[in-house]
């Protein structure tokens, strides 16, 4: 029992580092999906065939893989810089906190630039008629019922997000961040108690989960509402 109020209270200290990392990467991948997604739903020349590209990246490579790409390559690339321009940056400028904020980040823009995509061609197009012909302006428009509409629909997708976010982040200790999975690594190795060590993580991140999925729940119940309203 000692053993695991001692592996509660060490998992405890990973658990910021977790919600941090999933906090600002769904804020990011918001905004700048959102912008990806307009971008896309416009057809913007050359910017929508980069958009589609790195989505398809980003959503067909593994994780792990993409923290591996800029956890070695971004200090071989400012290596580079440093002797092609005689500068003098520091090549470990970006601590493994950082590099998990980035990659995290571009990976939360590919798939909620999709959802979000998706959430704007649910909403009927006759209502923006509607909308024009009263002389609303596109900023009204999109500010007061496109948007709104979208963020109902593709609120589901955001949240599905959202905890696959929180689950994703136990690959950032295979760059050194110390996360939930990280700090219970080190403890399952130095005590040999996997499944204890383990079993304590999982109920961490089940908790977080339930955490978002019931704040998400009060949001959906609005949403609805919203909608509702919009479709009566």
């Amino acid at each position: 029992m000692d053993f695991v109020l001692y592996t509660i209270t060490e998992v405890l200290k990973g658990v910021p580092n977790t919600i941090m990392i999933s906090i600002v990467a769904i804020i990011v991948g918001l905004i700048v999906g959102l912008c990806f997604a307009l971008i896309r739903l416009k057809h913007v020349p050359v910017l929508s065939h980069f958009i589609i590209v790195y989505n398809s990246f980003f959503r067909s490579t593994p994780l792990i893989v993409q923290l591996f790409i800029l956890y070695y390559g971004l200090p071989a690339f400012i290596i580079f810089l440093n002797d092609q321009f005689k500068w003098h940056i520091n090549p470990d400028i970006f601590s493994p906190l950082m590099i998990a904020f980035i990659v995290f980040s571009l990976h939360a823009i590919a798939y909620l630039s999709e959802s979000i995509k998706s959430g704007l061609q649910s909403v009927e197009f006759a209502q923006i008629e509607a909308a024009q012909s009263v002389g609303l302006s596109r900023f009204h428009i999109y500010k007061e019922i496109v948007l709104p509409q979208a963020f109902a629909y593709a609120l589901p997708n955001i949240e599905n997000q959202f905890i696959m976010l929180i689950k994703g982040t136990s690959l950032a200790f295979a760059v050194q961040v110390t996360e939930i999975m990280a700090v219970s690594h080190v403890i399952a190795n130095e005590g040999y108690q996997f499944i204890t060590v383990y079993s304590v993580a999982a109920a961490f991140y089940w908790l977080l989960a339930i955490l978002l999925e019931f704040l998400f729940s009060k949001m959906e119940y609005r949403t609805t509402r919203y909608l509702n309203t919009r479709t009566t």
